[in-house]
């Protein structure tokens, strides 16, 4: 749990799952995270890396628990909530109906607000129905969650855009809390010779492209630029929609790749080409488009304030990879300074606004943002807590107090005798379609498991929370 940036009670929901007591196991998740079936395909699960079962043998598979307790769900349940006339009559503005976004909206609507959500994109989501493939995300499965969030009287708003639709100013006149979570939505583009021929294109707005409307360019021989997941995303769509070849620049190692290492995976069995210790410097092209990148053999060097080292010019070694596209997907950045105007909005040493990490309350003292304005790209879980967070923060300052009801502690009732060995089951793996099957279109790739399955990796749970159960009953 402590692992878990939305604060869910793992050992909980799986102990719960482990007893078939799947409808309690998902309203608990739920407690503290609306995006169970999200979270179940998308997150990576740093839960994992701190379950205690690791020192036994291997993790809990906490993802996969979690992705047969949410299949199990036929008629969405609504999450407890609080009815207040008070709160209902205050306008609360969220900016973004991401996973921050939509997460503090959830939270405010159980308090009794109703808040505003404004969103610039047709469809609510942000980030994971612009970015995130559909054989990652089943968009049913996402509008499905959304809707559970509109039922508890969360009005969404779609095409309204910051700077066109509606100004801050405008905001702070009409509501008496803002929520900012606009993303980092903003592809950084590479100044090097040729990067303005035709055939190159940004990640995010080639995700975008074809997730938003449906159809994006693609070329026969693609080069993608970067290691992050946006360059794993781009290469495996890219692929899906016919292109013949799909390489990977990267200027450091493998291991330095800030993709998760399951996507790498994935990507490298679908036919992907990564080669590592390649520095782009140059798009070739004639008249006018794109033929090629050249490239420099990189070394690694002393280590720099990422923690990672610093890759180095071998001067005497350069390649070049044929391409009729170039994607690159070496970061993202907020939308311009402009579109705040006129408030001065405090921000920190690498450009992101600044927020108090418990509340989300930035320099001013309407406003509260998180999630990856805040942070910059990071995880869709660390979203969700930044808005639960916030919606705690913007209800301290409508009320004068907290009200965070979920937060409250509540022991989960299950048969667990300390005294008994850890059952021998070992580490469950996700099992994927056959590359054949998955490589050519956008079906989900991840296949569930079966009931036995799900309730045996549960039961592998060494429950770390049984002290924690004693204190309470004490």
């Amino acid at each position: 749990q402590s692992g878990c940036p939305a604060g869910v009670d793992i050992p909980g929901f799986v102990s719960l799952v482990g007893e078939k007591r799947y409808a309690e196991a998902l309203q608990l998740h739920r407690n503290r995270n609306p995006f169970a079936a999200i979270c179940a395909r998308v997150c990576f699960h740093t839960c994992e890396d701190k379950c205690r079962r690791a020192s036994l043998d291997s993790s809990v598979s906490i993802r996969g628990v979690k992705r047969f307790m949410v299949d199990q769900e036929v008629v969405i349940q609504k999450p407890e909530c609080r009815e207040n006339p008070e709160n209902a009559a205050r306008k609360v503005a969220i900016v973004g109906a991401g996973p921050a976004g939509l997460s503090c909206a959830y939270f405010l609507a159980r308090l009794g607000y109703r808040p505003v959500v404004l969103e610039s994109e047709p469809r609510p989501g942000g980030m994971l129905v612009q970015a995130i493939p559909a054989y990652r995300l089943p968009r049913e499965l996402m509008a499905r969650e959304i809707r559970m969030i509109e039922s508890l009287g969360v009005e969404i708003r779609t095409n309204q855009r910051l700077g066109k639709d509606f100004t801050m100013q405008s905001l702070h006149d009409e509501y008496e809390a803002v929520f900012l979570a606009v993303g980092a939505p903003q592809g950084i583009q590479i100044d090097m010779p040729g990067c303005h021929a035709h055939g190159v294109a940004e990640a995010m707005t080639f995700l975008r492209e074809y997730n938003i409307r449906g159809s994006v360019p693609v070329g026969k021989n693609v080069v993608v630029i970067g290691g992050g997941n946006a360059a794993i995303d781009a290469g495996r769509t890219a692929l899906r929609l016919g292109a013949e070849t799909v390489t990977i620049l990267y200027r450091r190692t493998r291991e330095e790749m800030p993709a998760y290492a399951e996507e790498i995976e994935a990507a490298l069995e679908e036919g992907l080409t990564i080669r590592t210790l390649a520095s782009p410097e140059a798009i070739l092209q004639e008249h006018g488009k794109v033929t090629g990148v050249q490239c420099r053999t990189m070394k690694l060097g002393n280590f720099d304030r990422s923690g990672r080292r610093r890759p180095e010019e071998d001067p005497s070694d350069s390649f070049v990879v044929v391409a009729d596209q170039v994607i690159m997907a070496v970061g993202q950045t907020l939308e311009p300074q402009a579109l705040l105007e006129p408030f001065e909005i405090q921000r920190n040493d690498s450009g992101w606004i600044k927020a108090d990490p418990v509340t989300g309350q930035t320099s001013l003292d309407w406003l509260f943002s998180g999630g990856d304005c805040v942070d910059g790209p990071s995880s869709v879980v660390a979203a969700i807590g930044a808005g639960e967070r916030a919606a705690v923060g913007i209800d301290a300052l409508l009320s004068g107090e907290e009200h965070a009801f979920w937060r409250t502690y509540t022991e989960v009732t299950t048969d667990y005798d300390p005294d008994a060995d850890p059952v021998p089951y070992p580490r469950e793996p996700i099992r994927m379609l056959p590359v054949e099957r998955r490589r050519t279109n956008f079906d989900e790739v991840e296949l569930p498991w079966n009931e036995s399955t799900a309730v045996r990796q549960s039961r592998r749970c060494l429950r770390c929370d049984f002290g924690k159960n004693l204190e309470q009953v004490r």
